[in-house]
């Protein structure tokens, strides 16, 4: 079987903002027809699953608007800085959301959000040997992390979480679930952060 190539013959922007854009794409298909497709492109996002030396995990209760609710998050953030490396992003949004520091980083998991209308991916790490920031060098919150909830979980009680539906955040629960496999496999499935 040969691959067909689909290729965009129109593009018009619908919205564009400081995170995403929306565009209204005319795309060709192999039975020769060409079809209308919405696409959201984003600027794409790091997740961070950080555990202590008890097995552990940091999670963020934080407001969601489009959900209408609060959810419990891993830390994360978009890659909204120009030029800074992943990982760097990473480390930022842990310090940020929780106080806390790792000196040691693994890639755990690599993931489309929303591929059927979305170009959003978000590169999840695996944070270990964490330490507190000092009081004086923490990040001031404010907006929807004002009233953040900074909580230690044990990773199979956080596992446990997702089967029941109390983490219901997609990357977080993916997050979890790679960080638990890899754990069962003595972190031989770990590929390097950088």
């Amino acid at each position: 079987m040969t691959a067909f190539e689909h290729r965009t013959v129109s593009r018009a922007q619908r919205y564009a903002g400081p995170i995403f854009a929306v565009y209204s794409d005319q795309v060709t298909m192999s039975d020769g027809g060409v079809v209308s497709r919405d696409v959201v492109e984003n600027v794409g996002a790091v997740g961070v699953i950080a555990l202590d030396d008890a097995d552990r995990v940091v999670l963020i209760r934080q407001y969601r608007h489009a959900v209408g609710g609060e959810l419990w998050e891993m830390p994360a953030g978009l890659r909204d800085v120009d030029g800074e490396p992943p990982l760097t992003t990473a480390g930022r949004e842990l310090v940020e959301e929780t106080d806390y520091t790792a000196r040691r980083f693994d890639l755990l998991v690599d993931l489309h959000t929303s591929p059927g209308f979305s170009n959003e991916s978000i590169r999840i790490f695996l944070a270990r040997d964490v330490a507190p920031v000092p009081e004086q060098d923490r990040h001031p919150r404010t907006d929807e992390e004002a009233d953040l909830e900074i909580v230690w979980f044990d990773l199979d009680e956080a596992v446990a979480m997702v089967l029941r539906g109390e983490i219901t955040n997609a990357a977080t629960v993916c997050g979890l679930l790679a960080a638990a496999r890899a754990r069962a496999d003595g972190w031989a499935t770990l590929r390097p952060a950088g």
